[in-house]
């Protein structure tokens, strides 16, 4: 974390993008279930990318024009946009949304993997273990036995979303070649690579204007994109150079909390004494993975 950041508001950024992620699941399996995945993916990042385009020439920016920065967009699109929405959107056409947010929030464990034993490009400290443990332990607190019996059905769609896990981690540390730029360049430029690469994959395979979607689909595509997309990826790539790779994918973990929440609140769920014991580990564990270290809090 950079000495000048204040922690304050990037855990409440880390709080925002974890609701905002978290609601993307259901409005994933609302929008699949009239429009093909990769259709429905790529008008996903087609609308976020314009619209963050559109709101960098309002700032007065442009996205860099060099061909690195560009080549850098389009590694960052297969490994954050392209590969993992189409893996989840395509498993969650039988997958609940629920079990897709859960096995979704491992995404810190593989970021801390790589980094510690691939990457090392970023100090791998005994909290950041700590925090990774904690976090597991209260996700497993509120999966619960019963969700739990639940894995190993619709194997295939599950082991896609555990690649789409891993592709988030790897996003999550090539994130950092980004450092310096307007964290809303990344997002738009890595959204419209995406979009270039799954719409002729659209055009060929689900023949889009042939299909007959429903409104609710369509109000699902347009809230995902502009709320839980364009927001969430210049959030996201703000707490990658400020918190670093495996603090920002912290937020994965709140995101099993925020879908209990929109159960209990939107769909009469009951939250249950063990899943509150959960919820304050997870958040002990987030704390822990983005608090500075020692030596960056004293004065020089």
């Amino acid at each position: 974390m950079d000495d000048n950041t204040t922690l304050g508001p990037e855990l409440l950024l880390l709080f925002l993008l974890a609701t905002l992620w978290g609601a993307s699941y259901s409005f994933i399996k609302i929008g699949v279930e009239t429009i093909p995945p990769i259709t429905f993916i790529a008008a996903r990042t087609l609308i976020a990318g314009l619209l963050l385009l559109a709101l960098l020439r309002w700032r007065g920016l442009s996205l860099p024009r060099g061909s690195l920065q560009w080549r850098r967009f389009f590694i960052q699109a297969a490994m954050n946009s392209v590969l993992p929405f189409t893996l989840i959107a395509w498993a969650e056409q039988t997958t609940d949304a629920g079990l897709a947010v859960i096995l979704n929030s491992m995404t810190p464990v593989f970021t801390f993997l790589l980094t510690a034993l691939v990457i090392r490009h970023e100090a791998v400290t005994h909290r950041k273990l700590v925090g990774v443990t904690a976090g597991l332990i209260g996700t497993s607190l509120i999966i619960g036995v019963e969700a739990l019996q639940g894995i190993g059905k619709e194997l295939w769609a599950q082991l896609a979303i555990v690649a789409a896990t891993i592709s988030y981690a790897g996003a999550a540390i090539f994130g950092k070649n980004f450092k310096g730029l307007d964290p809303m360049m990344p997002a738009a430029g890595s959204l419209i690579c995406g979009a270039a690469i799954l719409i002729p994959i659209s055009l060929i395979v689900d023949h889009p204007w042939t299909l007959a979607p429903s409104s609710r689909s369509l109000l699902a595509l347009l809230a995902l994109s502009v709320f839980s997309t364009a927001l969430a990826f210049a959030i996201y790539f703000r707490l990658v150079q400020t918190l670093g790779s495996v603090g920002a994918t912290a937020q994965a973990y709140l995101r099993v909390p925020m879908g209990v929440a929109f159960g209990v609140f939107f769909l009469g769920e009951r939250l249950s004494p063990t899943a509150l014991i959960g919820l304050f580990c997870i958040l002990f564990g987030v704390i822990f993975m983005t608090l500075p270290s020692r030596r960056r809090l004293r004065p020089s």
